[in-house]
């Protein structure tokens, strides 16, 4: 099988002949495989699949073929017909390279696309070994890809199944619901530690008058939106689907149960509830996601092939007020999400300090702060009996120079406690419950909430672990790891 293979590569190189779909695919196979072996979780639709194949190995196999039936009649251009297929393929190549790994950012791409003009010109005579190095460069990455393959095949929504009747809840209470989820906010009493050293007195004041309830030392289970999310929207734990490669701390289709048909999402169509889903950037519908909601601010129809979620921008409180005051005679559900604060820099590469970072992040949390008065004010004037959640996804990271840091072993109780520390406020419509101290992680918010609504403290029976884990790529072998117990005490417990 080598040998024949071996000996293909060889007529090949030596041959004479011109190969100019041979060339297009070549130009594109290596460029669409390492754009989704760098970004598998979120072009794992079969829209998507369909437009990058068009893209990126359709359009130059008609560019090129067709260019090259053009010169090959002979006028005034036949000359050219001989740096046609070198030029073009390496031309098409590096734009594709370009895009795959900075989008249409780059200012620079056509001074860039002249070097690949001039050594298709150069390279001419040796473009054959160019295409069979094109080749074995796909056949690499393609080999990388296998484990997102199998995932993508092999993937359940099993694990999202309920260990009750939960999904069949039936309210006696129905005020209209509003989860606010300012991004990376972390909790109170985090922020008053020697990490942030934040005075946050005066919003907390501001939610206190207006009949907050402020619940510190709450924290995420999972030290991402996507995987914090995907857990709080289903009520369950998911350990990040078992990882099978480092890089992967997203959950696999971990949008597509966000956005779309999960266990809370089903609770409350079932009790007649209208759902809001409000977005102030394109970030959770970048694989292209099936929408559930019944109302969605944002469509995957808004959003480029090669868009990484935040170029899009909505005025969430506009879009906020507007939703209300248009559906005043239904039962209502609001999940409202902005992607601040955030949290400091995500890679080494990107850092400027622990300390820039901390100052980057208390900027930004003021920011939020105010937002968060906004959208309080506007719910409260039109909606003065619903029931507001303020739940942050997970903490800012403050204290570490870098967000994947979190991925390095960490013994320092400060340090986990950064990147897991999330701030939960709750309006209740009339006094908390007496059992609101269960409220400890995401994961278990909704249980929570529904034992308020339907008036049944059964469904408590069936809490998930207030545990938080993280992936750890280095100190430890690679793996999914418990580094906080349900009680807050830092752990090292592998996840098998």
């Amino acid at each position: 099988m080598l040998n024949k293979l071996r000996a293909i590569v060889i007529d090949f190189i030596s041959s004479k002949k011109e190969f100019p779909v041979v060339a297009a695919l070549a130009s594109g196979l290596y460029p669409l495989f390492y754009y989704y072996d760098k970004n598998f979780s979120i072009l794992n639709s079969w829209s998507q699949f369909l437009f990058y194949v068009l893209f990126y190995l359709l359009m130059p196999v008609v560019l090129i073929f067709g260019v090259y039936k053009i010169l090959s009649k002979k006028h005034f251009l036949y000359k050219l017909k001989r740096y046609c297929i070198p030029v073009f393929n390496l031309v098409l190549f590096t734009f594709f390279v370009i895009i795959s790994v900075q989008g249409f950012e780059n200012k620079n791409s056509f001074f860039i696309l002249l070097v690949p003009v001039l050594l298709g010109v150069l390279l001419r005579k040796h473009f054959n070994k160019i295409i069979v190095l094109q080749y074995l460069l796909a056949s690499l990455v393609a080999l990388k890809l296998l484990p997102d393959i199998y995932r993508h095949f092999t993937y359940s929504s099993q694990w999202m199944q309920q260990p009750d009747n939960i999904e069949a809840v039936v309210f006696k209470k129905k005020p209209n619901i509003y989860i606010i989820q300012p991004d990376g906010y972390a909790n109170f009493s985090e922020l008053k530690k020697s990490n942030y050293n934040y005075d946050n007195k005066a919003f907390e004041s501001f939610l206190q008058d207006n009949d907050f309830k402020l619940y510190e030392n709450f924290r995420s289970n999972y030290f991402s939106t996507l995987s914090s999310n995907s857990s709080m929207f289903s009520m369950k734990h998911h350990y990040y689907n078992k990882p099978l490669k480092p890089g992967l701390e997203e959950v696999y289709s971990a949008r597509d149960v966000i956005v779309g048909e999960n266990p809370v999402i089903s609770v409350f169509k079932k009790n007649n509830y209208k759902t809001f889903l409000l977005l102030e950037k394109s970030y959770l519908l970048l694989n292209r996601p099936k929408i559930a909601y019944d109302y969605s601010n944002l469509q995957t129809s808004d959003i480029s092939f090669f868009s990484r979620g935040f170029d899009v921008l909505r005025d969430l409180n506009e879009d906020l007020e507007s939703a209300i005051k248009n559906n005043t005679s239904t039962n209502n559900f609001f999940f409202l999400e902005k992607l601040k604060p955030g949290h400091i820099a995500t890679r080494g590469n990107e850092s400027k300090g622990a300390e820039h970072e901390r100052k980057n992040y208390l900027k930004e949390l003021e920011e939020s702060n105010e937002w968060l008065k906004e959208s309080v004010d506007i719910i409260t004037k039109n909606d003065p009996n619903g029931l507001i959640v303020i739940i942050a996804d997970h903490g800012g990271f403050v204290g570490l120079d870098y967000m994947h840091q979190c991925k390095q072993k960490q013994t320092d109780s400060d340090l986990i406690n950064t990147v897991f520390s999330a701030a939960l406020a709750i309006k209740w419509p009339s006094n908390a419950p007496e059992y609101d101290d269960k409220l400890k992680t995401n994961v278990n918010l909704f249980r929570v909430l529904f034992s308020y609504l339907s008036e049944d403290e059964a469904y408590l029976d069936n809490l998930q672990e207030d545990s938080s884990y993280t992936i750890i790529e280095k100190g430890e072998p690679f793996g999914t790891y418990k580094v906080l117990d349900s009680k807050g005490n830092v752990v090292l417990e592998k996840v098998e």
